[in-house]
Formats: C-alpha cells, sequence, structure tokens
C-alpha cells in the first residue's frame, strides 16, 4: 500500500517553473524578433489579406437600391 510519496511544495514549485518557462518561450518567438523581421512578416500578411479579398465575388443587391 506505500506508494510514492510527493511533496506538494516541490510539485507545486516545478509546476510554476515549467509554466514560467512556457511564457517566457512564447514571448521570445512573438517579441524576439528583428523590426525588418516584424516588417516582412507584416507585408506578408498584408499581400495574403489582398489576394485574399481579390477573389471575393461582388453581388449586385438589387433590392438595396430601390
Amino acid at each position: 500500500m506505500a506508494g510514492n510519496v510527493v511533496n506538494l511544495r516541490m510539485a507545486r514549485k516545478r509546476k510554476t517553473r515549467k509554466d514560467r518557462e512556457t511564457k517566457a518561450e512564447q514571448n521570445r518567438i512573438s517579441f524576439g524578433r528583428s523590426k525588418s523581421e516584424r516588417e516582412r512578416t507584416d507585408a506578408e500578411n498584408e499581400r495574403i489579406t489582398r489576394l485574399h479579398d481579390a477573389g471575393k465575388r461582388e453581388t449586385d443587391d438589387i433590392s438595396s437600391e430601390d
């Protein structure tokens, strides 16, 4: 019946460290880019948005003109 004894204080600290490291990794990805990399990404997103919008159909809604 003797199972592994878990020290809850150490388990909480381990979880907190893991959570902080995960958050730090996300921040390094998000904020650790140079200005040119951010501008290139923004330009690429704008280009994709324009291509997507160009493919949309325009509907002629006759009822709204009346």
